[in-house]
């Protein structure tokens, strides 16, 4: 009798172990099959500054193609332009504003060799790389003295650091467009706001002034 009760003990805490492993399996699984919205993944892209010290990272965000379209159509892009984007991860805004507005010459600037890779990749599939540019290079470095309009989707620190620089080499009259954020004290001469599928972003337009404002 006693045999057979022990029988059964051993038989109740096998089958309590294997519900507890069962269980255990199916929520990893299921953590583990989650998905992230495409806009929210994120690579770091590293960024340097002028000060050796200190490598702010920008997380690479894939712009939306709806806020592409409405950062170009907000520059007025035409034909007769030469673009920038800065900080230009897979190149969609270099490549729409030549395969759709014709530009005259788009150049992505960006740090990552992937993704400078993949960039060159889709300007070759989408069939402008005759007039796109993909440079791997530290933003900060960048000439952009022959730009008309400059595209950014950066962080706030970053557009301050790189406000001065774009003052000083762009001609007056050059667009520039910042996705999701601002430049100080540097007021836009317009703010617009676009709805994606899964938020709303807004944009930030300046043209550059003949003259420095004053407190910049």
């Amino acid at each position: 009798m006693m045999k057979s009760f022990k029988k059964i003990g051993f038989l109740l805490v096998s089958l309590s172990l294997g519900s507890f492993t069962i269980l255990g399996c199916t929520q990893q699984r299921s953590f583990s099959e989650t998905q992230i919205e495409p806009e929210t993944q994120q690579r770091a892209t590293p960024v340097q500054t002028e000060s050796p010290t200190e490598t702010p990272s920008v997380p690479y965000v894939p712009t939306p193609q709806i806020v592409v379209n409405q950062m170009l159509e907000l520059a007025k892009v035409s034909g007769d332009d030469v673009l920038y984007d800065l900080g230009s991860g897979d190149g969609r805004i270099p490549i729409t504003a030549a395969q759709k507005y014709n530009v005259r010459r788009s150049i992505g600037v960006e740090l990552d060799p992937e993704l400078v890779q993949e960039s060159r990749a889709n300007a070759e599939t989408a069939g402008v790389s005759d007039r796109v540019e993909f440079l791997q290079q530290d933003l900060f470095q960048t000439d952009l003295s022959e730009a008309t309009v400059v595209t950014l989707y950066l962080l706030p620190d970053v557009n301050l650091e790189l406000r001065s620089q774009l003052l000083r080499e762009l001609e007056p009259g050059t667009r520039i467009v910042s996705h999701d954020f601002d430049m100080g004290e540097w007021q836009p001469e317009k703010v617009v706001k676009v709805q994606s599928n899964t938020r709303q972003h807004t944009l930030y337009y300046w043209v550059v002034p003949k003259e420095i404002p004053d407190g910049i």
